[in-house]
């Protein structure tokens, strides 16, 4: 058993964030004595408490908050962690030093300058890991431990009335933060040449109007649906037809992890973690970001080669349940845990 502390001060949605209360509750529940030191958050800090995970409350201000780490430290202290895990940028910056393993976990291409005061780096791509030597951190420093996504298989699908789709028609899903990032608007402008397809959007984000907006401009507003955030992935995807990820810049993908463990096909823009994740034409399928037509061409490729589909379905669970289900990964995590040193 190793005493840990896991500091977040992420936002109220994410994919981070997410995964940061899956993973905190994993280790606990393997064993590990934990400490989630977070952004204050009623429905976190109660999923949290949910899985047994002791949390406690913190402003996580931007530059003129002065109490946070001083008050974070006496948290830390108290509690006597052997490692603390500092996520992105903010937290890392406002956790302090102490006689504890410091490290610092990345899910993208951060300003490495935040981390000056951890003495490992963890990436959850290969491809982050590889970027952070590149910039000067010692090899033996920096880890690759991915995320893990739950078995969403096996779920009641979501009724297609309660989303606005008609049966009968292709139901395409995709899932994530309303941003431009997303490239969600690449796939509404393939929409139209998907014959009679439905697209379901489930996320919140800055740029839900602009997205309604694009929809209705292009005609298919009646085809468009922008659903809001939602907690039920496995009914959506049990839902769906098909799963697109149309990311402009995505470091690591958990939807397409999802979609896998929900056999679902999959079709990806080639950002760096889908292209990490996936092996074109046996896992999913790749397609350049930004391009309408490709992506237009690959789904309506797929929905009409229901065998294909279903092997890249298929193939896409077996990867899942090897290298991305909650065992392999929580013991990759345990490991490390017990073992790295600063």
């Amino acid at each position: 058993m190793t005493r840990v502390a896991m500091v977040m001060a992420g936002g109220r949605h994410g994919g981070a964030e997410t995964f940061f209360v899956r993973l905190s509750a994993a280790l606990a529940a393997a064993g590990e004595e934990l400490l989630a030191l977070i952004r204050h958050d009623e429905a976190r800090e109660a999923a949290l408490a949910a899985a047994n995970v002791a949390v406690r409350g913190f402003s996580f201000g931007g530059p003129l908050d002065l109490l946070t780490r001083p008050r974070l430290g006496a948290a830390l202290r108290r509690f006597g962690p052997r490692v603390v895990v500092a996520w992105m940028n903010r937290a890392a910056a406002k956790t302090p030093s102490g006689p504890w393993v410091q490290v610092g976990r990345l899910g993208g291409y951060y300003d490495l300058r935040y981390y000056r005061r951890c003495h490992h780096l963890v990436g959850n791509t290969e491809g982050i890991v590889r970027w952070i030597i590149a910039e000067g951190w010692p090899a033996e420093r920096v880890h690759h431990l991915p995320n893990f996504t739950p078995d969403l298989s096996g779920a009641e699908p979501v009724s297609r009335a309660s989303l606005g789709v008609p049966e009968g028609v292709p139901l395409l899903l995709a899932m994530g933060r309303l941003h431009r990032n997303k490239g969600f608007d690449t796939l509404i402008e393939a929409l139209p040449a998907v014959a009679e397809a439905h697209l379901v959007i489930a996320g919140e984000g800055p740029e839900r109007a602009a997205l309604a907006a694009h929809a209705a401009r292009l005609g298919i507003a009646a085809r468009t649906h922008l659903v809001g955030w939602r907690d039920d992935q496995a009914a959506l995807l049990a839902a769906a037809d098909l799963f697109v990820c149309p990311s402009r810049h995505e470091p690591l993908g958990n939807v397409v992890l999802e979609a896998w463990s929900a056999a679902r096909p999959v079709v990806a823009a080639a950002a760096q973690g889908p292209s990490e994740l996936i092996e074109h034409g046996r896992t999913g399928v790749l397609v350049p970001p930004d391009d309408p037509a490709a992506l237009a061409a690959a789904i309506s490729g797929l929905l009409a080669e229901p065998a294909r589909a279903a092997a890249l379905a298929a193939s896409g669970r077996v990867t899942w349940a090897e290298r991305y289900a909650a065992g392999p990964v929580v013991a990759r995590w345990r490991d490390f845990l017990g073992s790295v040193n600063a």
